[in-house]
């Protein structure tokens, strides 16, 4: 399939794993399209045209050689020295060559766009008691902080790459979140631990997680001891980046006991102590690495190939 099929298909999954409903994607890019048909013609030309079918901004092509995708090099983090390692390798094996380098932390206007999708946090905190105005007054106000740390960085460093030794680049952020979220929300209600000590016990049963622990990046505890109870469990793994620190504040007021997260800034992490509130941190790459094989499985079962760098542990489902 050609880069544009792929990423159709990448967000089409995503949106299938969207802790905010099929129903509300499809409200929020018929609102987007009638917006950019009420623009003026100069606004137009502006506009990322792919917007208008992809929700989740830190997710896209970033260059696209329009090269059948048949090998595919996938990795957590994609700067120069990974696009480098990848024209290398092409070089030895010029038959059977990479068609496209897969970023899961978004770079180029993936990262620039990150911010966009922040607004989903309010519905996640909505579904646990945080009232949606709350929610909204408190991202809106962290996406515009993460859009002015942003906005000055060099995002294009790994693009011009691609582009001057012509290989194909594309990043799924949210698209790959989505599926961690929904998978390990999906364990909770299955499971239904009692303790911290259970969570991490499930935790550390699911194969990404397990090999992470190997290399001392596993679950674990940041505030709370395991054998305190869970109370309510809220799983954020989706989102963009970390949320408003006050979140965990209005989190601890609607009722919300536990907080399983990939990481969390050490000021945040304080005011959850301060609000009696558990924090278990699953493990970034273990936890990116789960919400990449979620969603690459539906592409190597059709026969594309996929090799890991760049801290991506692989494992495959769909052989089971």
């Amino acid at each position: 399939m050609k880069l544009e099929d792929f990423m159709r298909k990448a967000v089409e999954l995503g949106i299938e794993q969207d802790p905010r409903g099929k129903e509300a994607i499809d409200r929020i890019l018929k609102k987007r399209n009638k917006k950019f048909d009420k623009l003026d013609e100069d606004k137009k030309e502006e506009y990322d045209a792919e917007k208008l079918w992809n929700p989740f901004s830190d997710s896209t092509i970033l260059y696209d050689t329009e090269t059948e995708i048949k090998k595919i090099m996938a990795g957590v983090d994609i700067d120069t020295s990974e696009i480098l390692l990848v024209d290398r390798l092409n070089e030895k094996n010029p038959e059977v060559p990479y068609d496209l380098v897969l970023a899961h932390h978004p770079v180029g206007k993936g990262l620039q766009g990150l911010w966009e999708v922040m607004d989903m946090q309010a519905d996640m905190f909505a579904q646990h008691g945080v009232s949606i105005t709350v929610g909204e007054g408190l991202m809106g106000k962290r996406a515009k902080e993460v859009q002015r740390v942003v906005y000055p960085r060099n995002t294009q460093k790994p693009v011009d790459a691609a582009q001057h030794l012509g290989i194909s680049l594309a990043c799924v952020h949210t698209v790959a979140d989505n599926h961690v979220q929904k998978f390990l929300e999906k364990e909770i209600g299955e499971k239904k631990p009692e303790t911290l000590e259970e969570i991490l016990k499930m935790l550390k049963a699911i194969p990404e997680f397990k090999e992470a622990v190997k290399y001392g990046s596993g679950p674990i505890l940041f505030t709370g001891t395991p054998e305190k109870r869970a109370g309510k469990v809220a799983v954020s793994m989706t989102g963009g980046t970390s949320p408003s620190k006050e979140a965990y504040k209005k989190m601890a007021d609607a009722g919300v006991g536990t907080v399983i997260l990939m990481h969390i800034p050490e000021e945040s992490r304080k005011i959850a102590e301060e609000n009696f509130m558990n924090i278990i941190i699953s493990g970034h790459m273990a936890s990116d690495s789960l919400g990449l094989n979620l969603l690459l499985d539906n592409f190597e079962k059709e026969g594309i190939e996929i090799s890991t760098c760049s801290g991506f542990i692989r494992f495959k489902r769909f052989l089971k």
